[in-house]
């Protein structure tokens, strides 16, 4: 289930938090948009302000943008005039129908003990040959930030090991270090899977 604390600081930050994502967009977001086909349907998980989806449209990708937060789904809608919806990760229930998954630095706010779950739900909702790219921040097992907020903190081979389980076949997997809103330098993964199968 996602965190209710964690979902709290999104609605209540959300105005000041897109102010530090005004800008660009996610280093990995172009190479992996290079390798779809063109105006692929991409659903992006914890759209935050916007930044991405942006980009995406402007690419001409059709883009089913969602977040767990209320108050920034409000923040993207206003960003990029489309429609947003509120979706917890737990409630996605899509099937086959989305060529590519965007989620980045969103799914590692799921509680260690959803995620296999929710990678599933991911999976089920992705057509046969999609992508699906999701950074993490590693650790021990659930945690918190100073600001509150709850990560999966995954430990690098039980994250793995959920992505296999879910049935997904590794594509790309970059570990760097890199910090956040909380300015902590941490290791983290970068993680690129496609579910088996042939697109289009």
């Amino acid at each position: 289930m996602s965190d209710e604390a964690t979902l709290a600081f999104y609605d209540r930050e959300a105005s000041e938090y897109v102010k530090h994502f005004v800008m660009g967009s996610a280093r990995w977001l172009d190479p992996f948009l290079d390798r779809l086909k063109p105006g692929s349907h991409v659903i992006e998980l914890g759209c935050g302000g916007g930044r991405d989806a942006q980009h995406m449209l402007e690419r001409g990708f059709s883009v089913d943008m969602t977040d767990g937060s209320a108050s920034m789904a409000a923040e993207a809608r206003k960003r990029t005039g489309q429609d947003v919806r509120v979706l917890r990760f737990e409630d996605l229930d899509a099937a086959d129908a989305y060529d590519a998954v965007w989620a980045h630095a969103s799914l590692h706010h799921q509680p260690l003990a959803g995620l296999g779950d929710v990678l599933q739900r991911v999976f089920r909702a992705t057509r046969p040959g999609g992508l699906f790219f999701a950074n993490y921040k590693l650790g021990q097992g659930d945690d918190r930030d100073s600001f509150g907020r709850l990560y999966s903190f995954a430990p690098r081979e039980q994250l793995l090991d959920l992505y296999r389980q879910a049935g997904w076949e590794l594509d790309t997997i970059e570990d760097y270090r890199d910090g956040g809103l909380d300015k902590v330098m941490r290791d983290w993964i970068a993680i690129t899977a496609r579910k088996p199968g042939k697109n289009g």
